[in-house]
């Protein structure tokens, strides 16, 4: 098996360390055990969380042993941020919440086998601290210049709202969770996000001052578009892993949407494919823009690594069926509604209603006007049919499974109709 580190280098995964010769060598040496940090500030993890995710199944495929640690205690607290202090969440919250991120990460690491995975919660070794314990224990290895130095605090500092003692006091916590995981597991490794660096060095320090002895830390970069703008929104907003919070037709659909010049980043840090697939893929991308090959796979292989390969084929011929290139009458009545969910809707009535009304009433088009000018020009379709009949009525032949409709204006302007007796 190759260098990990060179894999993850190649794949733009490492953007600052501690000392990666160091940590290459004592990789060589043997498998090492490491952490990754997910606090449950949300009901689920999301794209960001994924680069992570995917960082800990590299590791662990080249043999190294993950513990993924779920904050239970200080999600109760919430990361400072750049944007302001954190609303506090009730701790039962955090605890359903706790479990639903072991959830999720549970089904992309292995637990079984040399590099078996473990997964712990920092709740367990936090929750019985004393504020005495903490002071004497921990506190007395920061230095209060350092804490206000680094980046998020100090730009909290200088805003309008300032920050908290409560999320001051964050990167005392996040720092003790590696000495305790260095203690019970022998971790000498953490990683996480670039943004999350200061805290990340933060136990690295306290390691070394408490036991005397030098552990590591990697981070990924910040994951940006070919223009430079922050990667990651939908039009719902996060890209969320939950198929509750966003479902695996919309995220399938997320990442079809990707432009020609963000594809080969995006396949080297969201899928496992090796270089030449991706090489082949990127060529294919540049020679035919129209048919984007490598969109359809990263789209697939992402779709597939979070929610299956089931549901990534049942997207695939959704995505199909409702662009025109598929049987939308083969689909099942769950795949579809859920293909659909996120679209325009109207109520549809059978032999009453007629595609002019659908447009309108939809929003496609705002008045009966436009929407009988678009139909003259051959840009209205029922279920994939063109449509140049105004007066013609949604029938019974026309209900899809799910007890629905699809309509549109021209190629990409979609709408679903419900019918109601």
């Amino acid at each position: 098996m190759g260098d990990v580190i060179d894999e993850l280098e190649w794949r733009g995964l490492i953007s600052q360390s501690t000392d990666l010769a160091a940590l290459r060598e004592l990789m060589a040496e043997g498998p090492i055990t490491f952490y990754t940090g997910y606090d449950p500030t949300a009901a689920s993890l999301h794209h960001g969380h994924l680069v992570q995710l995917i960082v800990m199944k590299h590791l662990q495929n080249a043999g190294h042993r993950p513990l993924a640690l779920v904050g239970g205690a200080t999600g109760l607290i919430g990361d400072p941020r750049m944007s302001g202090e954190r609303t506090l969440n009730e701790s039962e919250v955090v605890a359903q919440w706790a479990e639903k991120l072991k959830q999720q990460i549970s089904r992309f690491l292995s637990f079984e086998g040399p590099a078996a995975a473990r997964m712990v919660n920092n709740y367990d070794w936090t929750g019985d601290l004393t504020a005495i314990e903490l002071l004497r224990e921990v506190g007395k290895y920061f230095r209060l210049g350092t804490m206000i130095a680094k980046d998020t605090v100090a730009r909290r500092l200088a805003s309008d709202e300032g920050i908290s003692f409560t999320e001051f006091s964050y990167q005392l916590l996040q720092a003790n969770d590696f000495l305790q995981l260095y203690r019970r597991y022998g971790c000498v490794l953490q990683t996480g996000g670039n943004d999350q660096w200061g805290n990340l060095i933060g136990g690295t320090e306290l390691i070394r001052k408490a036991e005397g002895k030098s552990v590591h830390v990697l981070t990924t970069p910040l994951i940006t578009k070919a223009d430079g703008t922050k990667f990651g929104k939908s039009e719902g907003g996060a890209i969320w892993l939950d198929p509750q919070m966003m479902s695996p037709y919309a995220f399938y659909q997320f990442w079809l949407q990707t432009e020609d010049a963000d594809v080969e980043r995006l396949l080297k840090v969201f899928t496992f494919l090796n270089q030449e697939e991706i090489a082949e893929l990127v060529s294919a991308t540049a020679e035919n823009p129209r048919d984007r090959v490598g969109q359809k796979r990263l789209a697939y292989e992402v779709t597939t690594l979070v929610h299956g390969k089931e549901k990534a084929d049942f997207v695939v011929a959704a995505s199909k069926a409702l662009f025109g290139s598929g049987d939308l009458f083969a689909l099942d009545g769950d795949t579809l509604l859920e293909a659909t969910a996120s679209l325009p809707s109207c109520e549809v009535k059978l032999d009453e209603t007629t595609l002019i009304d659908m447009l309108v009433d939809a929003g496609l088009e705002k008045g009966r006007g436009a929407a009988r000018r678009t139909m003259s020009a051959g840009g209205a379709y029922l279920n994939g049919e063109k449509i140049l009949d105004e007066e013609q009525v949604v029938s019974a032949k026309d209900v899809l499974p799910g007890n629905l409709v699809l309509f549109r204006k021209g190629r990409r302007s979609m709408a679903v109709g419900r019918v109601v007796s």
